[in-house]
């Protein structure tokens, strides 16, 4: 629908400049060259395929540069519409003949068109301008910026691109208030009007966040949270075929450019496969590092691996044979500086243990060497240092051979191997640490009656992690809290980390042994109740046996039934079991009421009251709960967004605008 003159005015101002902008009459594209060429346009658009650069068979006609001009197209003497005019000066690299195609994208419209131009042979001259050629016109709303490239068909040379931004209408204005940020909208009372907020795509269709339809004046406030650099807002009247204006002027917000980094997640999909998920596209690299307990920094595993760059939501390739807990990944923006980091297969793996890093470099003629990561540096093997991987080579070397380190990755060029430390400390300290056992033991015999509770919440209390495996997902959450309660005074243990102990005991007797040494130990066993879990303590309760059910061999849940119901029907579990669930995925009365005999706690919503249950009987009550439970919220909270939002999907109340969520509002 044409644009009434009145808003072109506004938009572009009543200076002589802009009233002489030329105006075309009719609706129909055209094309013209220069004095000498032959030129015309094809009658319908075409694919915009570009295809990839092949050899020219010979000389070729290509384009060597592009110009864009502003024109009116009007159907009747007021009702006119911006139109982008191009240029397309050409050369000859060696043909007489070609097929221009010229590409256009403004949000939401992407459109091809062919021009074919043929250059007598009087004008030929190799590497010369031999004229332009003119097309009227691309059609691009008020505010947009029109992207367009150029290139011959078939591609022989790389295609020329010309971005130009089109005016924008002055009663869409964008200001700053604090931490807030109003778009202001100043249209008449009677006017309708449709404003959407959306992510703009480098690749695939944009993703919308916010619309809503409105009349009149209005001003729409945005938390600075909400920006990200490529959040756009569009705005059209309620009329048929209207005009959309698009501006997207966070681009160089360094808060949206912040924001989008804290928003970027990694995701392990596979052991050797991962993405980005962020709002926005993210010019950046990744590589592998190597992080070892006591906070020393990650090391980068860079070489032997090398830095990859990264796409949003595109699935990236380690080059892995193992997963190791100490592995993570870290990523750079193009300025060189640490953006992200995260050990993506701590959740199922476990902690961080003390292991040491090989490195093996192959060279010709089946020449190798070997080195261990350390803080300072790669310390050759074997070597007469003073560090630590130095002094334990010999033992390091012979575990190698013998076949004991993980081998983590292998090519021609060189490998990686995870060998464990912590066997080589306890021999080379054995005699030391005896003489002090016995010391220590004639005093501890002193103090044992009268501060055993101290020396048991010293050493952490024992804990252990029984759940229902429902879904993979589920296991990953099981898995995040579990690695989260590790780091505070608790010993843990999930059938998770244990898988081989429980396939070679079986289900059955590994809970049996795990639930007796918890107990005699003083621990404490959590249950942590899901739908699926649920439903096999109603099984049992109904039934007394385990029904049948699409439950893995490692579901030590099910097996645990036989020796947990005991306990609450004969009165002995309050003191030595404790309940939970997560918000969102079960409410604590759906848990049968034989289990609430306990205190039953939702995650992460009463994080404090649970961690002060882990605590040992008649220990004083911390003063740093409330900060350790802070401290588990922080380490389960992307486990808990990747399971109850995933990528792809908005998470409830992150929306921006009035009534924030994707779908808000009176449109679609």
């Amino acid at each position: 629908m044409p644009v009434p003159w009145f808003l072109l005015s506004l938009a572009l101002g009543r200076s002589p400049v802009v009233l002489s902008l030329e105006r075309l009459v009719g609706p129909q594209d055209a094309t013209h060259c220069s004095p000498g060429l032959s030129c015309r346009l094809w009658d319908s658009d075409i694919l915009c395929l570009p295809g990839d650069i092949v050899p020219a068979p010979g000389p070729v006609l290509a384009p060597t540069h592009l110009q864009t001009e502003l024109v009116l197209r009007c159907q009747k003497e007021t009702d006119c519409d911006l139109c982008l005019r191009v240029a397309v000066h050409l050369a000859v690299h060696a043909s007489l003949q070609a097929q221009v195609v010229l590409s256009f994208q403004a949000y939401p419209t992407a459109r091809c068109v062919l021009l074919e131009v043929q250059v007598p042979a009087a004008l030929v001259q190799f590497g010369q301008s031999v004229g332009s050629v003119v097309y009227d016109c691309f059609e691009a709303a008020l505010g947009s910026e029109v992207r367009i490239w150029s290139y011959t068909q078939p591609r022989y040379e790389k295609e020329l691109n010309h971005t130009q931004q089109l005016p924008a209408l002055p009663w869409l204005n964008v200001s700053a208030d604090g931490d807030n940020v109003h778009l202001v909208l100043n249209v008449s009372e009677e006017q309708h009007f449709g404003l959407s907020l959306y992510w703009n795509q480098v690749q695939g269709p944009p993703k919308p966040r916010w619309h809503k339809n409105l009349t009149g004046p209005q001003i729409i406030t945005l938390n600075h949270t909400d920006l990200v650099p490529c959040l756009c807002i569009q705005v059209w009247p309620l009329e048929p075929d209207s005009v959309r204006t698009n501006i997207c002027p966070f681009r160089e917000d360094p808060r949206a450019h912040q924001n989008l980094w804290q928003a970027a997640r990694l995701r392990l999909l596979t052991l050797q496969s991962w993405l980005l998920d962020a709002p926005c596209s993210l010019p950046a690299e990744a590589a592998l590092c190597w992080r070892a307990p006591g906070g020393d920094p990650c090391q980068p595993l860079v070489p032997p691996l090398s830095w990859e760059n990264v796409t949003v939501d595109k699935v990236l390739e380690f080059p892995l044979l193992k997963g190791h807990p100490n592995l993570c990944v870290q990523q750079v923006n193009s300025s060189e500086k640490l953006q992200l980091q995260e050990c993506l297969w701590a959740d199922s793996l476990g902690p961080l243990k003390d292991d040491v890093l090989l490195l093996e470099t192959r060279g010709p003629q089946d020449n190798r060497s070997l080195c261990a990561l350390e803080p300072s540096g790669c310390t050759s093997l074997p070597s007469k240092a003073s560090t630590r991987a130095a002094r334990l080579g010999e033992y390091l070397l012979q575990d190698l051979q013998s076949g004991q380190c993980l081998q983590l990755w292998d090519d021609d060029l060189g490998a990686l191997w995870a060998c464990p430390m912590d066997k080589y400390i306890h021999k080379r300290w054995a005699l030391v640490w005896l003489a002090c056992l016995l010391f220590a033991a004639a005093l501890s015999l002193i103090l044992l009656l009268k501060k055993d509770h101290a020396k048991a919440a010293a050493r952490g209390r024992a804990a252990l992690l029984l759940y229902s495996a429902d879904d993979s997902g589920f296991e990953r959450l099981v898995g995040a809290l579990a690695s989260a309660l590790c780091q505070l005074p608790l010993r843990v243990a999930v059938d998770l980390w244990s898988r081989r102990e429980l396939s070679a005991q079986g289900p059955v007797a590994w809970f049996h042994a795990q639930r007796r040494q918890t107990l005699q130990e003083g621990g404490v066993v959590v249950l942590l109740f899901s739908p699926g879990a649920v439903a096999l303590c109603s099984e049992w309760l109904q039934d007394g046996v385990s029904g049948p059910g699409a439950h893995g061999p490692h579901d030590a849940f099910r097996a645990s039934l036989s020796c947990v119901l005991p306990d609450f029907l004969q009165g002995r579990a309050p003191g030595s079991y404790v309940g939970a669930c997560f918000d969102r995925l079960l409410h604590p009365d759906a848990v049968p009421a034989l289990f609430r005999t306990v205190p039953v706690f939702t995650l992460p919503s009463q994080l404090p009251d649970f961690l002060g249950a882990l605590q040992q009987p008649r220990a004083p009550r911390s003063g740093r709960l409330q900060e350790r439970a802070e401290q588990v919220s922080r380490a389960l909270q992307p486990a808990l967004d990747s399971y109850f939002h995933p990528p792809g999907t908005p998470a409830p109340g992150r929306g921006v605008g009035p009534g924030a969520g994707p779908g808000a509002g009176d449109g679609t």
